[in-house]
């Protein structure tokens, strides 16, 4: 599909490093920062979806919130299956195996995890755009955003404050983009948490 290898790197690619083991990204649980944004969310029954979830600890942890109406997508079939296999409750028909821009859908809330990192760089304005037209209007995207210098090295890939506005202004109203504060110890200093709220039409 030529979406796919524009926008994305391969499920080929992604599949692999999860064969050999190459995720380094993934700390086992869900993350500090995600864990204490999910618990002042008061609303269970927004609809989420968290793209790129890999493993999907946050959607684990949401679901034991009683956030019922959570969706999981990822470009590779293992991380999704080592979900449901982790979780078994997890509704089947809420795991999405697909590219990210292909998703046709709408929802309320977007939880970002190491996903926009990981993404080929030409692709992050794309990626702004993509999040506003799944997002219902009055909608947030909300999450984690790598701090260190960008460079061609990655996945994953770094980025600024300055860098990630351009993307995501002219779709969002930003109100919140700040060092996070309770990043785990591995990663303090070197993420900065967001909250963006869909402009209105």
């Amino acid at each position: 599909m030529k979406k796919t290898k524009k926008h994305s790197f391969s499920s080929e690619f992604w599949s692999q490093r999860y064969e050999q083991n190459q995720t380094g990204w993934d700390i086992g649980e869900v993350s500090t920062p995600l864990k204490h944004y999910i618990d002042q969310l008061e609303d269970k029954e927004l609809k989420i979806l968290i793209p790129g979830a890999g493993n999907a600890y946050e959607a684990e942890y949401l679901f034991k919130q009683e956030f019922k109406n959570v969706y999981v997508a990822d470009i590779s079939k293992k991380p999704l299956h080592n979900l449901k296999t982790r979780f078994p409750d997890f509704p089947e028909e809420q795991l999405l195996h697909i590219d990210f821009f292909e998703i046709e859908d709408s929802f309320d809330l977007i939880l970002e995890q190491t996903f926009f990192c990981a993404l080929p760089i030409a692709s992050r304005q794309e990626y702004a755009k993509k999040s506003a037209d799944l997002l219902n209007e009055n909608g947030l995207i909300s999450g984690l955003l790598f701090k260190f210098p960008l460079t061609e090295q990655g996945p994953p890939f770094g980025g600024n404050k300055e860098e990630y506005l351009t993307y995501f202004s002219p779709y969002f109203e930003i109100e919140i983009l700040e060092t996070c504060y309770n990043s785990i110890k591995p990663r303090q200093g070197n993420e900065l948490f967001f909250k963006f709220r869909k402009k209105s039409a």
